[in-house]
């Protein structure tokens, strides 16, 4: 019979250091709105269902096991224009032919964007969920995140960190005639566009 020797377990020092998150996993949103939500963000994001109850939904669009929840909570009201609290989230996709097919996909079945911005370091599209909450969809202007990272710290960014109006119809016409992405992605001239809006009550 063999003899099983028992070790001590070994003792482990957590350390003080702060430690940074390695993932943004998921947020999470209350709503008296469920369906119409869960249709949007469906059709917006390409999100999938992973598990729903009478309580909560929750969605994915890649591996993570949900990177949206949505709460069911009746008699909600909607934010109005003094109410602090979020502002929007940001989606990056893999270049500017995904973010263009996106806007022209949704603007088809009837998702207009409320406002597109180049920011100088993104190409921005702005939406506004079934509730008014913001949803950025957004592209790297440059090939790198160190290359536009350095972006923030130009003198040109802090003359205009919220950046300039763009017109998406005409990115699209350009993309399609076989613009060149540089040129795309180039920031367009024009006045500094004006600060966020608040979300309007549905």
């Amino acid at each position: 019979m063999d003899t099983v020797i028992e070790t001590a377990p070994r003792r482990r020092t957590l350390t003080d250091k702060p430690a940074a998150p390695i993932l943004f996993a998921h947020f999470v949103l209350r709503s008296s709105n469920v369906q119409p939500m869960i249709d949007w963000y469906s059709t917006v994001l390409n999100m999938g269902i992973v598990q729903r109850t009478d309580y909560i939904c929750f969605l994915t669009y890649d591996d993570e096991h949900h990177r949206l929840g949505i709460v069911n909570l009746a008699g909600l009201k909607a934010p109005d224009a003094k109410t602090s609290g979020l502002a929007h989230v940001a989606y990056t996709m893999a270049d500017i032919g995904a973010l263009l097919s996106t806007y022209r996909r949704v603007k088809a079945l009837g998702i207009q964007p409320s406002r597109c911005i180049h920011h100088g370091p993104t190409v921005s599209i702005y939406y506004r969920d079934p509730d008014g909450n913001g949803v950025e969809l957004q592209v790297d202007r440059y090939p790198t995140k160190e290359a536009t990272a350095a972006y923030f710290q130009t003198e040109a960014f802090r003359k205009n960190p919220i950046g300039v109006a763009f017109d998406p119809e005409a990115l699209v016409k350009a993309y399609e005639a076989g613009a060149p992405e540089s040129e795309l992605l180039d920031m367009p001239d024009g006045p500094p566009a004006p600060p966020q809006a608040a979300p309007s009550p549905r």
